[in-house]
């Protein structure tokens, strides 16, 4: 079975970090929304008057956060379609809690769910302290808004989303990947990624 796989997770948590680390082992097309959509999106903010780095303003939820999530939907409907692996890097939040969204998603490639195997890995951290650290330790340019009004999106971080999807429980995993990604970890989460449906808790 093809396998489109979700890394997702609030900043910092190390998404395309264990993305990286699985995609050594299980080819797939890697699609991280910052790298997808993220010069676009930085330059209309720019042309709007608009601090770049702010995912968080009215003007890019209104008109950018769709446009920026589907754009990375339909490249990712293209590799599936073209009988790749896919991995999926974002936070998508909403689309977690769209029970049809990863149903059209599948159709649109001309597959059926029961063609591909769909895993969420939520990434995860055990406090905001090592999250704030490791959004400073990586020193990203779209990561200063975030620092600048930490005390405002502290409020809303929240580490496991809803996912209200129709896949089995088996197929969402909580990774807490706060202290070091071990070969051993690793190799856990190869195996919940490879096999069809797994029982595995990190």
């Amino acid at each position: 079975m093809q396998k489109l796989v979700f890394f997702v997770g609030v900043a910092g948590t190390g998404k395309t970090t264990v993305a990286r680390k699985l995609s050594a082992r299980i080819p797939a097309a890697f699609l991280d929304r910052d790298t997808v959509g993220g010069r676009f999106v930085e330059a209309i903010l720019e042309l709007n008057g608009l601090d770049k780095r702010d995912r968080d303003s009215d003007y890019y939820k209104k008109h950018l956060r769709d446009l920026e999530y589907d754009t990375a939907k339909d490249v990712c409907i293209e590799n599936l379609a073209a009988g790749q692996n896919v991995f999926m890097i974002s936070p998508f939040t909403a689309e977690l809690k769209n029970k049809q969204w990863i149903e059209e998603v599948v159709e649109a490639a001309g597959l059926t769910m029961g063609e591909v195997d769909v895993k969420v890995v939520v990434v995860t951290l055990l406090d905001m302290d090592l999250q704030k650290n490791r959004i400073i330790g990586r020193q990203t340019e779209r990561d200063q808004w975030k620092l600048d009004n930490w005390g405002d999106f502290e409020k809303r971080i929240e580490f496991v989303p809803q996912i209200n999807w129709d896949i089995p429980n088996s197929s969402i995993l909580v990774f807490d990947n706060s202290g070091e990604l071990t070969e051993e970890k690793a190799e856990q989460l190869f195996q919940f990624v490879n096999e069809k449906q797994a029982t595995l808790s990190v």
